[in-house]
C-alpha cells in the first residue's frame, strides 16, 4: 500500500472533534464495578463458607516484622511518619496519630515476616482461634502498650496471622487540619491562604497488607474460610479469551466482612507468583498534600522509591510506595474507598492497566 493511500486510512479526512479532557467522578459502587460481579452472600454460598465458623475479626491493628538492625529501621520509620511508643534493648512499637496503640512492631533478628495482626470481637474468639491446626496458645502481651493477648495462626504456606484482643485503646491526636479547596465554581476559602512544614507523612493507622503466594486457590479458600474477610474484587488471567473455562484468578483484594458497617475496601489481598513471600504493608496518612511532602521528605533523607506518588484503581487509593532499609515494601496510602456486604465482588483482567489511574510507569517486577 502506498504511503498516501495508508495515510488517508489512518488520518480521516473530517477529523471528528477535539479529544475529551480528563475528568473525575465519584460514581455509585454499583455504577463503578465491572458487569463481571457477583453477590457476596451468593459468591459465599457458592464456595460453601460457614459464616458462623469464621473468626470473627473487626479491623486491622498492626504489622509485626523483625528486622537486623532496630536502630537503622527506628530512623526511617520515624521518617515515614511514625513515632517510638515503647523501647527495649530488643524490641521496638510504633505508633502513628489513631487510636491504636501502635501500629508497627519490631523485634531484634535476622530479617523476617512476623503477619499481620487483626484485633477480634471477643476473648471467645481468640480461644475459636487457638483451635486452628497450628494456631499457638493465647499470649498475653502485658508488657506490650494497651496490654491484650494473642493467639498467631499459621497459613498453608507458612505465613504468620495474628489475632489480637482486650488491648486498651490510645488517646488519638493531634488530627491534620481538613483543609478547604477552592474549585473554580465554588471557593469556600476566603482570606485563607494554604501553607505547609515540611517533614515526614504522619502515619494515622494500617490500612492492609499483602502476600505473594503460590498456591492462589488454596489460599483464598484458607482465609476465607478461617476469617471473615470477603473478596471485594479479583483479578484473572485468561490465555484463551474464546475459552472461559480456562479464565484464572491470580489476585484478590479482600475487606473485613463486618455486614452493614463500612470498611476499606482492602485490608488483605494477594497475588499468585512462583515464590512465597510477604508483598508491602500500607499505612494511612492525612491528605494528598501530605503525602507528596512525605514522598519529598523521604527522597531528601536518601531512601529508594519503589512506585508514586499515583492513584490506584481497586480501592482509588492515592498510593506511594518506598523500600524500607531491611528490604521491605512498604506504603504511604490517602483516600480510600469504603464498602459493605452489599458491596458485590467484581472480577477484571489482570495487568499494568488494572493498577493505576495515573503516576509513574509501574515497574515490571512490582508484582514480583
Amino acid at each position: 500500500m502506498a504511503f498516501d493511500e495508508l495515510k488517508e486510512k489512518v488520518t480521516p479526512k473530517n477529523p471528528s472533534r477535539e479529544t475529551s479532557p480528563n475528568r473525575g467522578t465519584s460514581l455509585p459502587q454499583h455504577d463503578a464495578i465491572p458487569a463481571d460481579r457477583k453477590a457476596l452472600r451468593e459468591w459465599q454460598k457458592e464456595n460453601n463458607i460457614d459464616v458462623d465458623a469464621q473468626i470473627k475479626l473487626t479491623r486491622v491493628a498492626h504489622m509485626r516484622y523483625q528486622h537486623p538492625d532496630l536502630a537503622e529501621i527506628t530512623t526511617f520509620l520515624r521518617d515515614f511518619g511514625m513515632s517510638v511508643v515503647k523501647k527495649t534493648d530488643t524490641q521496638r512499637w510504633y505508633k502513628g496519630y489513631g487510636t491504636d496503640q501502635y501500629v508497627y512492631y519490631a523485634q531484634q533478628g535476622e530479617k523476617k515476616f512476623l503477619g499481620g495482626t487483626f484485633e477480634v470481637q471477643s476473648y471467645a474468639e481468640l480461644e475459636k482461634a487457638t483451635k486452628v491446626p497450628g494456631a499457638t496458645p493465647i499470649q498475653d502481651l502485658s508488657d506490650a502498650p494497651g496490654g491484650g493477648h494473642m493467639v498467631t495462626l499459621t497459613d498453608p504456606e507458612g505465613f504468620p496471622i495474628n489475632v489480637l484482643h482486650g488491648q486498651t485503646p490510645a488517646s488519638s491526636g493531634p488530627m491534620p487540619e481538613i483543609l478547604e479547596t477552592n474549585y473554580e465554581s465554588h471557593k469556600p476559602r476566603v482570606a485563607k491562604f494554604q501553607r505547609f512544614k515540611p517533614g515526614p507523612a504522619a502515619v494515622h493507622k494500617l490500612g492492609h497488607y499483602g502476600l505473594c503466594v503460590q498456591n492462589f486457590a488454596k489460599q483464598v479458600e484458607w482465609y476465607t474460610r478461617t476469617f471473615n474477610f470477603a473478596p471485594t474484587d479479583f483479578l484473572y488471567v485468561n490465555p484463551d479469551p474464546e475459552d472461559e473455562e480456562k479464565r484464572l484468578d491470580v489476585a484478590v483484594f479482600c475487606h473485613i466482612d463486618i455486614g452493614q458497617a463500612y470498611t476499606d475496601h482492602h485490608t488483605f489481598f494477594m497475588s499468585t507468583n512462583p515464590t512465597s513471600h510477604v508483598h508491602h504493608c500500607s499505612f494511612e496518612v492525612h491528605d494528598f498534600d501530605s503525602q507528596n511532602l512525605g514522598h519529598e521528605w523521604l527522597v531528601s533523607k536518601g531512601y529508594k522509591s519503589v512506585w508514586g506518588v499515583g492513584r490506584h484503581i481497586l480501592g482509588s487509593q492515592l498510593f506511594d510506595y518506598w523500600w524500607d532499609t531491611t528490604g521491605n515494601m512498604v506504603e504511604h496510602y490517602a483516600d480510600g474507598d469504603l464498602v459493605n456486604e452489599d458491596t458485590p465482588v467484581g472480577w477484571g483482567a489482570a495487568g499494568d492497566e488494572s493498577l493505576a489511574v495515573w503516576g509513574p510507569e509501574v515497574p515490571k517486577w512490582f508484582l514480583d
